[in-house]
């Protein structure tokens, strides 16, 4: 099965949810009222989520059409392990960050703040549950929901060969399930829950991957859904209208909050439907309004951030060691604006520089491939799938 043109979309909102993520883990960051979360009431958690899916049944449902229930199984299992190691890694980095913040300012309100009490009082417990996922500090929850989301992938993608909609019905039940029974999984410390709920999350990742799968059996979705579009976009600017009269009113107390009795809170941990429909229907305007060969792509903001689309995983682990960083020095240091301005472009000149060193590697991989002596008409080296075409995270 030939490979599809690589759709430029994805990689850059994925790069632009990497570096709303950055900016958005930056307390006080004047930059994250102009972000998703100060405009909607959904942020960069789902955008990153939903690509996810949808990159993995592109990248895996390939595999799965041409080679089979096993091997595809294997590949992602074999994804899943790598996210593994590069989470443990992010871990490890992340608590040697904050503990030594804690140590050369004496603040040890860092550790609460940061959740990593719980590792400084009992390490030899806090690290057989960090290995077990169970234990997240802040900034550390989304990667082990990926790997949760992935693990499970394969009886999905096995599912969606018979029946894409009983696999949707299935996912919905279970979500309807946690909406109204609260069903979590725990975490460490005991009495805590994961703060991206798996058993939520899990729908808007089959939905996405359902529709990367539909791409990859050439069902493309945005023909049949140009009749809701009219419904998405007064969805879309309705709840935004609604979360950004409540940004302003958390600014101004005079300015009115829309709905707020009515609709706060909305429960990110259990992906509230008040987040998920309206990003649904961003989903649709998006896909019906932008091409994916839409001209702005050509600018130059819009390469790089389709650069760190392409490294997201790399761009992602070191986004969250230097958002922890701009927190650390704006909190001890000085939190003016023209601060706040540079560490932000500081911290986004960091992530574009490690996409672009990791690019040239890559480039040069491929070079050195390519230059592999040939034994029998073929290649010495073949590569079963181009993964670094579509992927989820660490595109």
């Amino acid at each position: 099965m030939p490979a599809s043109p690589r759709d430029l979309r994805l990689d850059f909102f994925r790069g632009l949810a990497l570096t709303l993520i950055f900016i958005d883990h930056i307390p006080e960051n004047i930059l994250g009222y102009f972000t998703l979360q100060g405009v909607a009431p959904y942020d960069a958690a789902e955008v990153f989520i939903f690509i996810s899916g949808f990159t993995a049944a592109l990248v895996y449902g390939r595999v799965l059409e041409e080679s089979g229930a096993f091997y595809a199984t294997a590949q992602v299992l074999r994804r899943a392990w790598q996210l593994y190691v590069a989470h443990i890694f992010l871990f490890v980095m992340f608590i040697a960050e904050v503990s030594y913040t804690v140590l050369t300012v004496n603040n040890p309100m860092y550790n609460e703040e940061m959740r990593i009490g719980s590792f400084l009082s009992q390490p030899h417990l806090a690290i057989i549950h960090g290995l077990l996922l169970q234990f997240q500090p802040a900034f550390l929850d989304i990667l082990p929901l990926y790997i949760v989301l992935l693990l499970a992938f394969p009886l999905i993608l096995i599912g969606f060969r018979q029946s894409v909609a009983a696999v949707l019905a299935g996912s919905l039940l279970l979500y309807g399930a946690v909406q109204t029974t609260g069903l979590s999984m725990p975490a460490y410390p005991p009495g805590r829950s994961w703060f991206f709920n798996p058993l939520a999350w899990q729908l808007l990742f089959a939905i996405g991957a359902a529709l990367g799968y539909g791409e990859v059996r050439g069902r493309r979705w945005t023909p049949r859904a140009r009749v809701l579009l009219p419904g998405a976009v007064v969805i879309v600017a309705a709840a935004s209208a609604i979360k950004l009269s409540w940004t302003v009113h958390g600014l101004r107390e005079a300015l009115p909050a829309l709905f707020v009795n009515e609709l706060w809170p909305i429960s990110k941990t259990n992906l509230s439907p008040a987040r998920l429909i309206p990003f649904l229907a961003l989903v649709l305007v998006v896909g019906m309004l932008v091409p994916r060969e839409a001209g702005f792509f050509r600018y130059r903001a819009s390469r790089q951030l389709i650069l760190l689309g392409r490294h997201s995983l790399e761009v992602f682990c070191l986004g969250i060691l230097l958002s922890a960083l701009g927190h650390f020095i704006l909190a001890e240091f000085d939190s003016g604006i023209a601060v706040q301005l540079a560490v932000n472009a500081a911290g986004v000149l960091a992530m574009w520089l490690t996409a672009a060193i990791a690019d040239w590697y890559k480039s040069m991989a491929r070079g050195s491939s390519a230059r592999r002596p040939q034994r029998g008409g073929l290649e010495e080296h073949v590569e079963p799938i181009e993964v670094g075409e579509h992927k989820g995270i660490g595109g």
